[in-house]
């Protein structure tokens, strides 16, 4: 995917993180999040939370996804660091970030028991 081949390591997301290429940038929340569970989780939400506020909306838009992915392969984030990002992401100018915000909010929903769209709520 984009930069990233099966395979990928930590130390090749940190190339690209440097590189700071929005066009291969946009890949990183992807491959950390879906792949989450074979490394340490908690540096892949870091990563998410690096690029949420990104100006790329895809950037932007990938990395709020990333904390679904994170939540479905996981089963665990640190839900009072990421809620307020998707929270926030739901209002985003970008179409498209709102539609990735809508998905990781489902994700959270659906595999932590946490709506997001409630603060501090647990349902």
């Amino acid at each position: 995917m984009g930069p990233f081949t099966d395979g990928w390591t930590e130390a090749e997301v940190e190339y690209v993180l440097q590189r700071g290429d929005p066009a291969e940038l946009r890949y990183v929340p992807i491959v950390v999040g879906m792949g989450a569970a074979d490394v340490d989780p908690q540096w892949a939400e870091d990563i998410c939370l690096g690029l949420v506020g990104h100006p790329d909306e895809t950037v932007r838009g990938n990395a709020v996804l990333g904390f679904g992915h994170i939540a479905r392969t996981c089963r665990r984030l640190e839900v009072a660091r990421v809620a307020p990002r998707i929270r926030a992401a739901l209002a985003d100018p970008s179409e498209y970030v709102r539609g990735q915000a809508e998905a990781a909010a489902g994700d959270l929903k659906v595999f932590l028991g946490v709506d997001v769209r409630r603060a501090g709520a647990l349902t």
